[in-house]
């Protein structure tokens, strides 16, 4: 993200707006809107342990400009790359606003059957919908927010036709909702130019009203509920642009995880609508880009409400809810999710990283530029999360006609090549007693992928399967793999190594085993980009 974020998990940050919580009727033995509640009843299902990899389509309005992530906030902010864009390209955001950009977005180049048969090919097990973005339209046939895609773009639901056609591609179906942040995040198309010709014209958010819509496009709907309404306003009187971007850097900019203090009613809202999600779609996941959970009492109702809910549908609560930076409690309650970053370690619970092999949302010059992750380097990160019990969530761009690009459809290609011959390593794998050895180490935290080093040849990453060892090199090896963990004598030395196998491969592997290590012998023939070896023994596992 380009803004600082304000770090609100304690519980005493929630109480600040306990009275503003309605009441809350679990059914008896039923979840409790609390953290300790949560902790207690929960249990992270198999079916999420066994997935190892989703695939994301974090898609709306602001992919029809291909200009990258946070489109929308950065097209008020004077100065900005976004702005400038937008002017040229648009017009001046008090005649162009960002709900103008919603009527462009038509979809009609989608084909999900088509594009879920490419993501379940690359190796994908659950896929995810993006919900509503910090935008606040709501990609579903939301109940409680006239802005959503049934009414207004592409006039489809994009949730909704997502979780057919997943299901029926044998995939868990999960939601992604950023919608917490809206009412802070809008906060710029309130605002104004701070120089040039229309010095001091406030943006259309300030100004529009349902009235405002008779006869147009969105007749009948108040832009005022797009935007959120006037939370936290600049005001009159700023003149520089340096200014006023530091006026909303150190206001609305912030990652604020409250409720907005001065608008319920937004808070009261966003609950409505989670709760009308979940119970409308049903899904397996529910992805919450938020730190702990978002609007204090509201996250935690809405959790609540929705462990309840799959308690009644399946009996169990068979049902994952993520969310970032959590202390020891909440991730005994819902699963921690590190965004686009890593883990520094081998984690006793399950959890999942999210990353994007471009910008979130579409960026035409990031594909010019050959600026995707490979399909190497996304099968790298799912390798090294995998063998420390985490997930790995990926993110496809899609344009705004709904199509995936030339470069994004080779990553998958190469995805779905190496999942084909060594995914048996992957799904329903369980870490081992170590995580891997080799020289490559990552800063623990998120939004840190950029200042990463590269693996090298020396990285190994183990998983456990059905009494097997596997050892996933993150690079070939120029000669003998060389695995110093299976020494005969050292911390992981214990069990007999009987038979070592290269998926791919039809022959074993001559091998040799000592207090250095174990060496294996591989074969010049390369079946996919990365190796995968098997090992099997007693007392390896």
């Amino acid at each position: 993200m380009n803004f600082n974020r304000r770090d609100l998990l304690s519980l005493g940050a929630g109480a600040a707006a306990a009275s503003a919580a309605p009441a809350f009727a679990a059914p008896e033995g039923g979840f409790q809107p609390t953290w300790e509640s949560l902790a207690v009843g929960y249990q992270v299902p198999d079916w999420f342990r066994d997935a190892k990899l989703g695939i994301w389509s974090h898609w709306g309005p602001q992919c029809v400009p291909e200009f990258g992530d946070w489109y929308g906030r950065q097209m008020y902010q004077q100065g900005n790359p976004v702005y400038e864009h937008h002017v040229k390209t648009y017009g001046h955001p008090t005649r162009f606003g960002f709900m103008e950009l919603i009527d462009r977005w038509k979809a009609d180049r989608w084909d999900p059957e088509g594009l879920m048969k490419k993501y379940q090919a690359a190796g994908a097990r659950y896929f995810m919908s993006m919900a509503n973005h910090h935008d606040n339209l709501d990609n579903f046939a939301s109940r409680h927010h006239a802005w959503n895609t049934l009414r207004v773009g592409p006039k489809r639901d994009i949730v909704g036709t997502w979780a057919k056609v997943a299901r029926e591609h044998g995939m868990k179906f999960a939601v992604s909702n950023h919608a917490a942040h809206a009412w802070h995040w809008w906060q710029t198309a309130y605002g104004y130019d701070a120089e040039g010709p229309l010095k001091g014209r406030r943006y259309d958010a300030f100004n529009l009203t349902k009235a405002d819509g008779k006869g147009k496009w969105w007749q009948g709907l108040d832009p005022q509920a797009l935007y959120t309404g006037r939370n936290m306003v600049i005001p009159d009187g700023i003149d520089s642009i340096a200014a006023a971007n530091a006026w909303h850097d150190q206001h609305d900019g912030e990652w604020i995880e409250t409720p907005p203090p001065n608008n319920p009613a937004f808070t009261r809202n966003w609950l409505a609508r989670q709760n009308d999600l979940v119970d409308r779609y049903r899904p397996d996941m529910v992805y919450f880009d938020n730190y702990g959970l978002p609007l204090g009492w509201a996250g935690l109702s809405a959790t609540a409400h929705y462990y309840n809910q799959a308690r009644a549908w399946h009996g169990a609560t068979n049902v994952v809810v993520t969310g970032k930076k959590l202390n020891d409690l909440q991730r005994r309650g819902i699963v921690e999710d590190v965004e686009r970053g890593f883990s520094d370690r081998l984690r006793s619970q399950p959890w999942q990283t999210d990353t994007c092999i471009g910008s979130w949302h579409y960026d035409r010059g990031l594909y010019e530029r050959n600026g995707y992750k490979s399909a190497q380097e996304v099968i790298q990160r799912l390798i090294d999360v995998v063998s420390k019990n985490g997930c790995l969530m990926v993110s496809i761009p899609q344009r705004g006609d709904g199509t995936i690009d030339d470069r994004e459809e080779k990553v998958l290609e190469g995805m779905a090549g190496w999942i084909a011959v060594n995914g048996p390593a992957i799904y329903a794998s369980r870490p081992w007693r170590i995580y891997g050895e080799g020289p490559t180490r990552f800063v623990e935290g998120m939004q840190n992928e950029g200042m990463a080093k590269p693996f090298e040849a020396g990285d190994i990453r183990f998983v456990t399967k059905a009494g097997d060892l596997y050892a996933l090199p993150l690079l070939w090896p120029e000669g003998d793999l060389a695995i110093q963990s299976l020494a005969t004598s050292g911390p992981t030395s214990a069990g007999e190594v009987r038979r070592v196998e290269l998926l791919g491969s039809p022959e074993p592997l001559a091998f040799a085993r000592d207090d250095k290590g174990l060496r294996i012998k591989l074969p010049g023939a390369r079946p996919t980009f990365t190796p995968v070896v098997k090992i099997s023994g007693p007392g390896l596992v």
